[in-house]
């Protein structure tokens, strides 16, 4: 549906933009190299145990901490030695392995002493009773960040607030790379908007895609299905809202190296958090996989499964044992490429959107879950226990850098920009040309944007992305 409003937030961009080159000029991102980071000489030392460090998301954060900082002392924590064993050989000299179990109390005191920082990755966090490595963190003085994915899980985290003031220990939940960069994104959206716009943010939208399995496993199988059981929170005007999960679906344009992906509803923690610590009236996230038939099978799970067998986590583990084989066999092909959006509407008409893409869910995720865990030995994080959205979480003035660590490798990253200008970034015609907007017109069921594209002009006409007339 094309309409008026998206012509004048285009011209309301480029007037309040430095310049017009700046504002079409693709977004650049330096992905040759990690950059090595220098910690404070208090911290520079530091001994951080990473929970599930034998898995693919806390082995990939573990690398990621390695390559950032390899004066850090690495303790990959898990249960199985001849994993740890072959982690620590990749990673080397500054690197162990401790056997723990995060449900035995005694087990966890004894792998958190001497440690500076737990970094919490041994999901699924769906349906876990208790929140033991954190309670388990302020108990022994430990800085804590967890990966959860799970509303319950994190929102339980919350409730140790005090306790963690109380210990003077600084902890973060949902620190991954979504739930965690995600929110990060939407935060410096809203305060992009509150700083430029003359409205007041009033939608958010989450919108996810992975290939496959991202290339994570059991564990992200386990969580998806698990994510099933859940009835979908959402808000609406402010109202709170509950709908059926991997319903709703929406066909959004993921930029250059995904397209376009079909996503559905799933209740996600940082819709929540994002209504709560923003201030958003309405919120909503999505999520999509591929191959499409993927995205089939979880609607036919729903439909077909009740909530309380997908709510069981014995009965979902073992779907995961069935399931799996097929998973892996696909992602063989399917690769696992990730990509989010972003997208925040104000009450002016400014619309602006973030956007992240990387080839390797298992890298980016190490990445991401690394930045965060870097902030908070670099002091960025406060005590108590936070969401990354949160300026006690992460300091406003340690986002720019948090973004930059997280998103090394992505071949695509934008930031507050118009989607009408994110649209003109997927044209790959447009791409290969240098180009100037000479004119935009306003015109009855739309806009006209011209280009000028080396000698020749072209017009193109682009269509309202924003979906007005869907639900959250």
């Amino acid at each position: 549906m094309a309409f008026v409003m998206i012509a004048r937030q285009a011209l309301f961009q480029l007037k309040s933009s430095t310049s017009v080159k700046a504002c079409v000029k693709e977004c650049k991102h330096d992905n040759s190299k990690s950059h090595a980071v220098q910690l404070p000489e208090k911290t520079r030392n530091s001994s951080v145990l990473v929970l599930g460090g034998t898995g693919r998301v806390g082995g990939s954060t573990a690398t990621a901490l390695s390559k950032f900082c390899p004066d850090l002392r690495i303790v990959i924590g898990g249960r199985n030695r001849e994993k740890g064993a072959a982690m620590v050989g990749q990673l080397g000299k500054n690197s162990e392995f401790t056997e723990v179990n995060i449900e035995n109390v005694d087990s966890l005191a004894a792998a958190l002493k001497d440690v500076d920082l737990v970094v919490h990755a041994a999901g699924p966090f769906q349906q876990a009773g208790k929140c033991t490595v954190l309670e388990a963190a302020i108990e022994t003085k430990t800085a804590y960040l967890d990966v959860c994915d799970d509303t319950s899980y994190a929102l339980r985290a919350k409730s140790f607030k005090d306790k963690a003031l109380a210990a003077n220990i600084p902890a973060i939940t949902t620190g991954g790379i979504y739930p965690g960069v995600s929110n990060v994104m939407a935060a410096e959206l809203v305060r992009a908007a509150n700083t430029e716009s003359k409205g007041k943010p009033e939608r958010l939208r989450f919108y996810y895609y992975t290939a496959g399995s991202g290339g994570a496993g059991p564990t992200i199988l386990a969580t998806s299905f698990l994510l099933l059981g859940e009835e979908v929170v959402a808000f609406n005007k402010g109202e709170k809202i509950k709908l059926k999960p991997y319903s709703g679906m929406l066909n959004i344009d993921f930029g250059k190296g995904i397209g376009k992906r079909d996503v559905y509803l799933l209740n996600l923690p940082e819709v929540r958090s994002a209504h709560d610590v923003l201030g958003i009236p309405t919120v909503s996230a999505r999520f999509g996989t591929a191959p499409f038939f993927w995205n089939w099978g979880m609607s036919a799970m729903t439909n077909l499964l009740s909530p309380e067998f997908l709510k069981d986590r014995t009965k979902v583990q073992q779907l995961v044992q069935l399931f799996d084989p097929l998973v892996r066999a696909v992602d063989g092909i399917a690769g696992e490429r990730v990509s989010m959006r972003v997208d925040l509407e104000c009450t002016d008409g400014r619309n602006t959107l973030g956007l992240f893409s990387h080839r390797k869910l298992s890298a980016s995720v190490g990445n991401a879950t690394a930045a965060f865990a870097l902030a908070v030995l670099e002091g960025s994080t406060q005590p108590g226990v936070w969401f990354p959205e949160e300026p006690e979480g992460i300091a406003i003035e340690a986002r720019e850098l948090l973004l930059n660590r997280a998103t090394e490798g992505t071949i695509n990253f934008i930031m507050n920009k118009p989607p009408w200008m994110f649209c003109y970034y997927t044209l790959k015609k447009v791409l290969q040309f240098r180009t100037q907007v000479v004119e935009i017109t306003d015109l009855s069921g739309g806009f006209r944007l011209a280009l000028k594209v080396a000698d020749c002009s072209e017009v193109y006409s682009f269509e309202d992305i924003r979906e007005n007339s869907k639900p959250p």
